[in-house]
Formats: structure tokens, C-alpha cells, sequence
């Protein structure tokens, strides 16, 4: 148990004193001026393609959602044939 215990110790302290920061740059005021260009687009759209994209699979599934929601409704709306 001993053993056990000195071995847990001994693990968790390598992974927590180890453990590399790591430094990211500060890029608040580049998304504040691209944000805030008046170019047309609608802010959920002005992070470019992954933004457009984003949004047209969120559309995408919204819109299948919602036919499968009438679907089923319609479906569990009818009688059910007697067998």
C-alpha cells in the first residue's frame, strides 16, 4: 500500500511540475477592429469560411430537425391500420 501510495506521489507531481504553459498571443484588438469593419456582413458571418460554414451546418440541422419533428408528429397523428 505503501508503495502504491509513493508511486501515485510521485506521478502526480511529475504531471503537475512539468506541466508547459503554454504562451498565447493576445489578438483582442485584431477580432475587435475585423468585428467591428463595417463591411455588409452580419457579425455572425465576418470570421470568414469557418464562420460561414458553422452556420450553414447549424441551419442545415435545424432545418432536418425540424421536418423530423412534423414528421413524426403527422405520423403519430394518423390511426394506426387494425390488424
Amino acid at each position: 500500500v505503501y508503495l502504491l501510495f509513493q508511486a501515485l506521489r510521485q506521478v502526480s507531481q511529475r504531471t503537475i511540475s512539468t506541466a508547459s504553459r503554454r504562451q498565447f498571443e493576445n489578438r483582442v484588438s485584431e477580432n475587435q477592429r475585423l468585428f467591428q469593419e463595417d463591411n455588409g456582413l452580419p457579425v455572425h458571418l465576418k470570421g470568414g469560411a469557418k464562420d460561414s460554414l458553422l452556420y450553414r451546418t447549424t441551419a442545415g440541422l435545424t432545418l432536418l430537425g425540424t421536418m423530423y419533428t412534423l414528421y413524426y408528429l403527422l405520423a403519430s397523428s394518423m390511426p394506426k391500420k387494425p390488424n
